[in-house]
């Protein structure tokens, strides 16, 4: 009987962690494909409204255009690098219009290339490149740093930088997917203290987040793994 208690446990043991590798890797894109929403969404309306006054700006704002037509199409390497008919590529509009709110969008955006291209490392120097203080498009910017870092197999960096973005967001739309993702990478190096204190910060302050409906289960697993 105690031999069958210890095998169940072992197997859900098993179970979690699986569904925990399980979370990171499906949800890897989704975080990043956010950070494309959010930035399209909330700086574009910005940048949309302010640009207009000045020429250098309206040109910059112009030769980001295509590239934002490549970037949602899924296609990185062009958005990124321009192509063959005058779209110069992202790293141009960023360099060439340094200064601009176009060109810091732009390092955003070649943030975004760079990880779905599996160039994490050129991602995390992009993404450090963009400068913002708002309470959305800047903590996607850390939260998709975070998810870089995962990649790249550098753990604590990653979970330090998600709980940043969390932080920073504060928020039901975004802190709760940063604050599972680390407990999900906090699972995986055996931290389960801190995993545990992730998800119970979903279940206690996001709890109107579609996350928190099944948070109790990853505490309940979390938990589990302690013992």
């Amino acid at each position: 009987m105690a031999e069958n208690k210890k095998t169940n446990e072992a197997l859900n043991m098993e179970e979690a962690l699986s569904q925990s590798e399980a979370f990171l890797i499906k949800n890897k894109k989704a975080i990043i494909g956010t950070v494309v929403a959010i930035i399209v969404i909330v700086a574009g309306v910005v940048m949309y409204k302010n640009l207009y006054a000045e020429p250098r700006a309206e040109k910059a704002q112009a030769a980001l255009f295509k590239g934002e037509e490549y970037l949602a199409a899924d296609e990185y390497e062009q958005a990124l690098n321009g192509d063959s008919i005058g779209y110069a590529g992202f790293l141009k509009v960023a360099d060439e219009f340094s200064g601009t709110d176009a060109a810091n969008l732009a390092h955003a955006y070649a943030g975004i290339c760079y990880a779905h291209l599996g160039k994490y490392e050129e991602a995390i120097k992009a993404f450090e490149k963009f400068d913002g203080n708002d309470q959305m498009v800047s903590p996607a910017m850390k939260g998709a740093m975070g998810n870089c870092y995962a990649s790249l197999g550098q753990l604590d960096k990653a979970t330090e930088m998600l709980l940043k973005a969390a932080k920073e967001a504060d928020n039901n739309t975004l802190s709760p997917i940063y604050l599972q993702q680390a407990g999900a990478i906090f699972v995986k190096q055996g931290k389960y203290d801190q995993a545990i204190e992730a998800y119970q910060t979903i279940k206690d302050k996001y709890f109107r987040s579609y996350q928190a409906l099944q948070i109790g289960k990853f505490i309940e697993e979390a938990k589990l793994m302690k013992k």
